[in-house]
């Protein structure tokens, strides 16, 4: 076996800790002897349909056990795995499965009627895999960590969506840098209520086996199951989004987390300080972090201890990886390029986009941010989602901080729009928290009193909900979809 070369990381946890508790599901669990031998067995009916080695396959799924099972069935094959979105168009999807030349698509009974209307050949439901002839299939015993592990799907804002080619490695050193950050504890149980076809929840499956912990996998994000597991079922840690924490919490009504849970790592943005406030209150800690699919998750993290007073920051690299900030001028802000062997060689297929997108082993990330003298990073926003107005750089992640930082403001999502004056100026779309009354005068005083005027909403409209995408995090080009009739206001 070369130094690139490991055993199966599910064999041989099953090996090393057989009887310690792989997968927890609505009550059920698996030790990980019992989670390797349903991979296995799942493997050979993989193999009785016809994937060989090196294929492509893809799963069409929702959260569920033969999900995690499916995952680990194809690392035994040596194949590589694509994970859709399953809230995604009959004709993105289409073209996704195309471009990843995916071999086979395998789906469960709850995407059925999405499924029907891709109509690719090779689609089997994974109820009547598991029910297939089996066939002792060659199954990969070894790891070869410079391998193709997984064509995951970018969300596709600026264009048609890419695939990232991630290695076994890649996910070998995300899990590796996540642990040297949070450490590793022999009772930890991770909270998994993310999609595992998104690379925050496909992290999880990697690392827990890595590591010889527990998922606690849910469905869905609910707020109340959510509280309830993480009392009842031992959580220690759990993965979210800003939206997602403030539902929570809410749902809680500041009754104090547990002692035992050890960590919320929250990803899609800077948090307002009311919440990190509320979440001191109730003996949650926070590590707010900074990832991308292309960094196979979490590559900044920024640790509870500086969660106050580094307020916006989302911390410092984690330890094998590098960030850099470069400006077209001389100004400290700029586009944020990482390194390191967590990250992507590049993206399926895509040798232009590769070549505009790496440089000397860099990756441009397309998002834009400073580092302060500590060396903190501070994202500010997408560089797509930045917009002019009055010649000055206008980030909406800057204003929704503000305007969730208001206590009658539980969602909010800012977009430029067209303005014969300023050419954009920002407008606002607001969720309120429940019983919560404000006017849309006082939400715009509020942005005037902690930003600079021409940050300020020109609009204000109070909405039922946000366009998000599965992970839960804002889409904001379908913001102005929700734009009623109303003229915008120019005035400053």
């Amino acid at each position: 076996m070369s130094s690139q070369e490991m055993r199966n990381w599910l064999g041989q946890r099953a090996y090393i800790t057989p009887t310690r508790t792989a997968l927890v599901y609505e009550g059920k669990e698996w030790s990980y002897e019992e989670l390797d031998q349903a991979s296995r067995h799942l493997a050979n009916q993989l193999s009785g349909i016809g994937v060989e080695h090196g294929q492509h396959v893809a799963f069409l799924m929702g959260n569920c056990p033969e999900t995690v099972i499916l995952i680990h069935a194809i690392h035994y094959l040596n194949a590589v795995m694509v994970p859709l979105n399953v809230r995604l168009s009959p004709y993105e999807l289409t073209y996704q499965l195309d471009d990843s030349d995916t071999d086979w698509l395998i789906v469960d009974l709850q995407h059925s009627k999405l499924a029907d209307e891709l109509q690719f050949d090779q689609t089997f439901f994974i109820d009547d895999v598991k029910n297939a002839k089996q066939r002792d299939a060659r199954t990969e015993e070894t790891i070869h960590l410079d391998s193709l592990h997984s064509i995951i799907y970018t969300s596709g804002t600026t264009g048609k969506a890419k695939g990232v080619m991630l290695t076994y490695g890649n996910h070998w050193w995300s899990a590796t840098g996540s642990a040297l950050n949070l450490g590793i504890h022999e009772g930890d149980r991770w909270l998994c209520c993310v999609p595992l076809f998104h690379v925050s929840g496909l992290s999880i499956v990697m690392r827990s086996v890595m590591y010889g912990t527990a998922i606690v996998l849910h469905q869905s994000f609910d707020p109340f199951t959510f509280n309830q597991s993480i009392h009842q079922d031992r959580i220690t840690i759990a993965s979210v989004v800003t939206v997602m924490l403030s539902n929570a919490l809410d749902r809680e009504n500041g009754a104090p987390y547990p002692a035992s849970f050890r960590c919320m790592l929250l990803g899609g943005g800077p948090a307002p300080l009311p919440l990190l406030d509320a979440c001191k209150a109730m003996n949650v800690p926070v590590f707010q972090t900074y990832g991308l699919s292309e960094s196979a998750s979490q590559i900044v993290t920024l640790a509870p201890e500086d969660s106050l007073r580094k307020l916006g920051s989302a911390g410092k690299p984690l330890l094998p990886s590098q960030l850099k900030i470069v400006s077209e001028t001389d100004q400290s802000e700029g586009e944020i390029f990482i390194k390191g062997p967590n990250v992507t060689k590049g993206y399926y297929k895509k040798e232009t986009v590769n070549k505009e997108t790496f440089h000397d082993g860099w990756l441009a990330t397309g998002d834009v941010g400073y580092l302060d003298e500590e060396g903190f990073l501070y994202v500010l926003d997408r560089r797509k989602d930045l917009f002019i107005s009055g010649g000055e750089n206008v980030y909406p992640a800057e204003i929704e901080a503000c305007l969730i930082g208001h206590e009658a403001v539980a969602e909010a999502g800012v977009s430029g729009v067209d303005s014969e004056k300023w050419g954009k100026v920002p407008a606002a779309f607001i969720v309120l928290k429940k019983g919560a009354h404000v006017t849309t005068d006082q939400l715009i005083a509020h942005c005037e009193e902690h930003l600079a005027k021409y940050k300020a909403p020109q609009r204000i409209q109070i909405v039922d909900s946000l366009p998000r995408n599965a992970s839960n995090k804002l889409v904001r080009r379908d913001l102005q979809s929700l734009l009623k009739g109303e003229n915008v206001h120019d005035e400053r």
